[in-house]
């Protein structure tokens, strides 16, 4: 992060507001670094309210790559005028980011991409992450599909059937469509987002060879995935080095 920034809000009582800011930020700088953008379209949000209705969101058209802390809404779920506001966010963002928070407060930190290959595995008539290699089968059993697409989300009742299609899973894959993500921590999300994309990127090729795929059984597949639980601090390890990166290259995203 910019040691400006740092400077300026380290003495601040919502110190801790700006630095959610600050990572939240970045993951829309580094999403764009990756080529997971589309247009001035998609969206990351981020509760900071202990119930999690209280959420950072990406203000309406603005592209990943300038955005800037100071950019970000802070929105209230529960508050049905936001959308009548000159500074309302994009009405699918209000849709799918509002009913979550609103609704799942173990989501903290929500990703929504279309990404390359996670988007071009969607569109499959068979769109499941099949566990052929260690990052597939990290997924195993781990990710919901929604079948049910039905046009671009932009209303209550489609946001609610999203947050059922998703269930008691983290992650979707959203046939059709593209991919969403959820975790505690924007560092987390962004981990579990970046080898989704790796994952479906493996699998998209493997089909491209025309070839058998080699499928794990189910139980080595399983074995896997519960093998990634011990390196769940390489997130917060890779999101640190990734902000460093940012750091050298164009720092404006932490103010």
């Amino acid at each position: 992060m910019s040691k400006r920034a740092d400077v300026r809000r380290s003495s601040d009582p919502d110190a801790g507001l700006w630095q959610l800011r600050v990572d939240l930020a970045a993951a829309f700088r580094l999403a764009a670094n990756m080529g997971w953008h589309e247009s001035v379209g998609n969206h990351f949000s981020l509760a900071v309210s202990a119930d999690g209705t209280k959420f950072l969101l990406n203000p309406r058209w603005k592209h990943f790559s300038l955005l800037r802390a100071s950019d970000l809404l802070l929105l209230d779920s529960e508050d049905g005028a936001t959308m009548q506001r000159r500074d309302a966010p994009d009405p699918s963002a209000w849709c799918i980011h509002g009913r979550i928070h609103a609704t799942l407060p173990a989501a903290r930190c929500v990703l929504h991409v279309h990404p390359p290959y996670a988007t071009a595995l969607a569109a499959l008539a068979d769109p499941a992450l099949k566990p052929i290699d260690q990052c597939t089968a990290r997924f195993f059993n781990r990710i919901a599909i929604d079948r049910g697409f039905g046009g671009i989300a932009d209303d209550r009742s489609e946001g609610e059937r999203l947050i059922r299609a998703l269930g008691l899973k983290r992650h979707m894959l959203m046939g059709n469509h593209g991919v969403l993500v959820t975790a505690k921590t924007v560092a987390e999300a962004f981990e579990d987002l970046y080898f989704l994309e790796r994952a479906a990127r493996t699998l998209v090729l493997a089909y491209s060879t025309g070839q058998e795929l080699n499928v794990m059984s189910d139980a080595l597949a399983e074995s896997t995935a519960r093998g990634w639980d011990d390196y769940q601090g390489m997130a917060f390890a890779h999101f640190t080095d990734l902000k460093r990166l940012l750091d050298r290259t164009d720092p404006t995203y932490a103010s």
